[in-house]
């Protein structure tokens, strides 16, 4: 686009702009090509829209729309409440490439009661019109499990496709089943039940459904009272053992006070790329429906702004007519005769926190199944949580960690461990022998590991890390800084892992005040940071451990040239001991390793023996 035809665009957009109106409604933005790009709303639409073309309020996101602009239109509405609604329409019909994106990838099964003479009960994911009573959907299959259990201890319905009609069941068309024969059918098909006492299980189904536990469970009460008056006690046991049924699964499912009645209660939990939206409508103190969605973020949209989106997408959804919402912060819509409210204490306050936990638990779920279908994916979001977290300029791709490792001095010896991409990277491990320091002293030992380490990649061009972690607290990462900082001028961010007094990975620390990152147990970042710190010390220890073994056993044979590791282990397995080898003879050395060797062997033990 050249600078004219830039400018007329400018022209253009500014003048639409400068005659907006100033009422709510909402506002689509058009590409060149005539495409909806994004949908927004606004109690002003002219100070809404004026505030993209503000330079100075403009994020990174925000700036690339504006560029793709070429034509803005709008629809003014009577309040802010009908421009949400409207919003969410919008949104869900154009799929505009700039709106956050519901992501509902996957149908949720539903509970449905057929249309037939006598109607049936099932899961489906499928919705057909006019074919039945659609309840849920239910994105916690458990859940509908649950309900369609207990429905099917309580009423015997038939389940089989027999299109039933009452002219088939007043000829006698239609034979019973096993399922009649086992007691989980009524069998209606040959008269066992009438269709008006059948509807009646339909209506007590879809009350209980609704949530309306308690209605029906009064219901049952007058029935066996009036079962009982007319002496037919086994038909008032069968109404009793029904409602004992409801009455066990309502104690499981009421959370709080059963005088909380009609209520919507919505929680968040988002990240930089995602927002999941929580959603319990709440019946006589009973979560009559559960469900969670994610919506893909566009353009840094805020949680105020999603809450507000996910209330109107979830009540639109689900029929919802409560009066009362429950949120967790103070949401910017206006719903009429709706109250909205936060809680800070009692049963509402526990709802709140039961949401949060719901989709804080649908969150890890999700990202899980991300990380299983996409490991590297999994990798990439540790890495940025890693660079958040230790404030680092490059994604930490190639981590070291050194570690020491000694006894009172003795056979000291360093280790460095490589991840790359957070994978153990055994090809690029490293041992080092402690050559220029005597005695126990780690700092001196580190400066001259990491020293050796990085001159040498600086000379072969090698590549160097993006994080290096020292096996030990600040004092450690000073010895790696001097080093790394101050003797070979490199800018590598340098941390520290340091242990509990139990051993343990306890905090990490970082920058050269020593700043704790603290590591909360159980994460993914935490269980990274134990991972990278046992594997050095692993590493260390076991080098260490072979070093001392070797040093051992070690005899005065090792010195002598010509006596190989078979001559050595043969003479031993003979003599017993290097004392018994010095006391044998040619002749009894030479049969064991021939006469050549035999007289290097004595030479050599003549020598030792003089230079001692």
């Amino acid at each position: 686009m050249n600078k004219d035809t830039r400018k007329q665009k400018d022209e253009y957009i500014k003048g639409i702009v400068s005659n907006l109106p100033e009422s709510p409604g909402c506002y689509q933005y058009l590409n060149e090509d005539g495409t909806i790009i994004y949908v927004g709303k606004a109690k002003n639409l002219k100070r809404r829209v004026s505030s993209y073309f503000n330079k100075e309020q403009q994020s990174l996101k925000t700036k690339l729309l504006v560029t793709k602009i070429a034509d803005i239109r709008y629809i003014v509405v009577n309040s802010e409440t009908d421009a949400l609604l409207l919003e969410n329409n919008l949104i869900k019909k154009h799929k505009p490439r700039y709106n956050v994106l519901l992501k509902d990838d996957k149908t949720y099964p539903s509970i449905c009661i057929s249309n037939d003479y006598f109607p049936k009960i099932f899961k489906t994911r499928k919705i057909i019109k006019g074919a039945g009573k659609y309840f849920g959907p239910y994105s916690n299959l458990g859940a509908l499990n649950t309900l369609l259990q207990l429905v099917k201890e309580l009423y015997p319905l038939r389940t089989c496709n027999l299109k039933i009609t009452p002219e088939g069941v007043r000829d006698g068309k239609y034979d019973s089943c096993l399922e009649y024969q086992i007691k989980n059918c009524c069998a209606p098909c040959i008269g066992k039940i009438g269709r008006n006492e059948y509807l009646k299980f339909i209506e007590e189904i879809v009350s209980i459904l609704k949530g309306d536990i308690r209605i029906v469970q009064e219901k049952l009460i007058a029935e066996m009272r009036s079962e009982a008056e007319k002496m037919r006690f086994e038909e008032a046991q069968k109404i009793k053992n029904r409602f004992e049924l409801i009455e066990n699964f309502r104690s499981r499912s009421e959370v709080v006070n059963s005088t909380l009645h009609n209520l919507d209660v919505f929680n968040i939990e988002s990240d930089e790329k995602s927002a999941f939206i929580n959603f319990l409508h709440i019946t006589n103190g009973c979560i009559n429906q559960a469900f969670t969605l994610e919506y893909r973020k566009k353009l840094d949209e805020s949680d105020e702004e999603l809450l507000a989106m996910g209330i109107i997408e979830m009540r639109e959804r689900f029929n919802s007519t409560a009066k009362e919402i429950i949120v967790p912060f103070p949401v910017n819509i206006e719903l009429k005769g709706i109250a909205i409210n936060i809680p800070q204490k009692g049963d509402k306050m526990r709802l709140l926190s039961l949401s949060k936990l719901n989709v804080k638990q649908y969150k890890a779920d999700r990202l899980k199944q991300e990380d299983k279908l996409n490991p590297e994916q999994k990798a990439t979001r540790l890495m940025k949580e890693i660079q958040q977290e230790l404030k680092l300029e490059k994604l930490p791709i190639r981590i070291e960690c050194f570690d020491n490792s000694n006894i009172q001095g003795s056979d000291a010896v360093a280790a460095c461990v490589v991840f790359n991409k957070l994978k153990p990277s055994k090809k690029d491990y490293r041992k080092y022998n402690i050559k220029s320091v005597i005695g126990a002293d780690d700092y001196a030992s580190m400066r001259e590991v990491v020293r050796r380490r990085y001159s040498r990649a600086i000379e072969e061009n090698t590549a160097l890390p993006n994080l290096i972690l020292a096996d030990g607290g600040k004092g450690q990462m000073e010895a790696i800084r001097g080093v790394v900082e101050d003797e070979l001028n490199l800018q590598i961010p340098i941390a520290g892992l340091v242990k509990d007094g139990k051993h343990r990975t306890s905090e990490l620390i970082i920058g050269k005040n020593g700043e704790s990152v603290g590591l909360k147990q159980q994460t993914a970042l935490f269980r990274l940071m134990t991972q990278i710190q046992n594997e050095v010390h692993r590493f260390a220890i076991t080098f260490h451990r072979d070093k001392r073994s070797k040093r051992q056993t070690q005899s005065e044979l090792d010195t002598i040239k010509g006596i190989g590791e078979k001559s050595k282990l043969a003479l031993l397995k003979e003599f017993k001991s290097v004392k018994r080898i010095k006391g044998a003879t040619k002749e009894e050395l030479s049969a064991i390793i021939g006469n050549s060797k035999a007289e290097l062997l004595i030479k050599g033990l003549q020598k030792n023996e003089t230079s001692n």
